[in-house]
C-alpha cells in the first residue's frame, strides 16, 4: 500500500462515518489544529464533522533532508468530530485495521497526554497513541479554544502520516517509502527538505523577517477591527510561521519568545471573539 493508497483509505474511512472531506488548508502551518478548520470550527455549539490532510511546517524540526524521521514539513490527517461519539477510540482502531495494522500483531497503546497549544489559547485532554513504542496519533478532547471554554467538546484526532506509512510500509527511512508507484517520497520531498533547511537555519533574512511579522500582526488586527475573519486570521498564521523560522534561526531569546507567543495569542483570542460574535447572530 503505497502513502497515496494510504491516504486515500483513511479519508474514505472518515467520509464513511460522516465527515466532510475538505482540501489542506492554503497557508502555513505548524500543525493541523491551527487551520480554521479546527482552530474556529471548535469554538461555539455548531455540529462539525471534517476529514482533511494537512502539511505541517516545523522549520526547526528540519535536518537537510538527511535523517531518517525529522523533517521540516510532515503531513498529518486531522479529523474532527464535535461533538464525539462514544465509541471514538473503537473507531479509530478499525481505522488502523483497515491499514493492515491489527491490534493482535502490533503493541498499541493509549498513553494519557494532556495537550495545549499556547499560540492558540487552546488546550484539552486526550493520549497519544503509541505503535510499537512510536508515537503516531494524538487523539485530543478539546476543553478551551482562543482563551475560553468550549461549550461543546469536539475530538480532535491527529494521525502522523509518515510515520504511519513507515510502519505499513516497513520502511526504516522516510525517503524510501513509495508515494506512488515507481515514485518514492524521497524523490519528492528530499530535495525540498535540504533547501528549507539551509533556509531556516542559515540564509533566513532576520531584520527582513522582524518586519513582516510587525507587518503580519497589524493587518490581522485591522481586519479584526474591520471584522473579517478569514483575512485577520490567515495573517495571524503569517505571523506564526514567520516566528517559527525566526525561532528556528536561533535568535530568539526565551522572553523573546513568551513575548512572541503572547502578541500572537492576543490575534487568537481577537479571531475567536469576532467568530462567536458572528455566531451568536446567526
Amino acid at each position: 500500500m503505497n502513502f497515496e493508497e494510504m491516504v486515500s483509505k483513511l479519508e474514505r474511512f472518515w467520509e464513511d462515518e460522516g465527515c466532510t472531506r475538505l482540501f489542506p488548508y492554503d497557508q502555513e502551518v505548524g500543525a493541523g489544529t491551527l487551520s480554521p478548520y479546527t482552530f474556529l470550527r471548535v469554538l461555539g455549539r455548531k455540529p462539525w464533522k471534517a476529514v482533511y490532510v494537512q502539511p505541517s511546517r516545523r522549520p526547526a524540526d528540519g535536518r537537510y533532508g538527511e535523517n531518517p524521521n525529522r523533517l521540516y514539513m510532515h503531513h498529518q490527517l486531522q479529523v474532527i468530530i464535535k461533538p464525539p461519539t462514544t465509541d471514538i477510540q473503537d473507531t479509530y482502531l478499525r481505522s488502523l485495521y483497515l491499514l493492515g495494522l491489527k491490534p493482535a500483531e502490533h503493541d498499541i497503546r493509549f498513553v494519557e497526554d494532556n495537550w495545549e497549544t499556547p499560540v492558540l489559547g487552546a488546550a484539552g485532554v486526550g493520549w497519544e497513541v503509541w505503535l510499537d513504542g512510536m508515537e503516531v496519533t494524538q487523539f485530543t478532547y478539546f476543553q478551551q479554544a482562543g482563551g475560553q471554554e468550549v461549550p461543546v467538546v469536539a475530538v480532535e484526532i491527529t494521525y502522523g502520516l509518515e510515520r504511519l506509512a513507515m510502519f505499513v510500509q516497513e520502511k526504516k527511512n522516510v525517503y524510501e517509502l513509495e508515494w506512488h508507484e515507481g515514485v518514492t517520497y524521497g524523490d519528492l520531498r528530499q530535495q525540498v527538505e535540504r533547501e528549507n533547511s539551509i533556509y531556516s537555519f542559515e540564509q533566513a533574512d532576520i531584520e527582513a523577517l522582524v518586519t513582516m511579522f510587525d507587518l503580519c500582526e497589524k493587518e490581522s488586527q485591522r481586519m479584526i477591527d474591520k471584522k473579517l475573519i478569514t483575512p485577520a486570521y490567515e495573517y495571524l498564521l503569517k505571523c506564526s510561521h514567520t516566528f517559527n523560522i525566526l525561532d528556528a534561526r536561533g535568535t530568539v531569546g526565551v522572553s523573546q519568545r513568551m513575548a512572541y507567543l503572547a502578541r500572537v495569542r492576543r490575534l487568537a483570542y481577537g479571531c475567536a471573539d469576532l467568530y462567536l460574535e458572528n455566531e451568536n447572530h446567526e
